[in-house]
């Protein structure tokens, strides 16, 4: 029986860490929103999770209204 509830922890903790590395990988990748164009707590959370930097070359806004916001927001 221990060794059941074991493999289930373990098995929660791997499937845990692939999908968070999945999820910021393609956070990463996909258009991004105005609230998170300039995070950088975002930015730093991705790059400690996944351990490379985010290439802007490949993100894009949303939305065209989310292009104009990210150009109105403070730096």
């Amino acid at each position: 029986m221990t060794i059941l509830i074991a493999l289930l922890i373990v098995g929660w903790v791997a499937a845990a860490a692939i999908g968070t590395q999945a999820y910021f990988r393609g956070e990463q990748s996909k258009p991004i929103h105005e609230r998170n164009w300039r995070s950088e707590s975002f930015e730093k959370l991705s790059e400690s999770i996944t351990g490379s930097k985010i290439d802007y070359s490949d993100r894009v806004p949303a939305f065209s209204v989310d292009a104009y916001g990210s150009n109105n927001l403070p730096n």
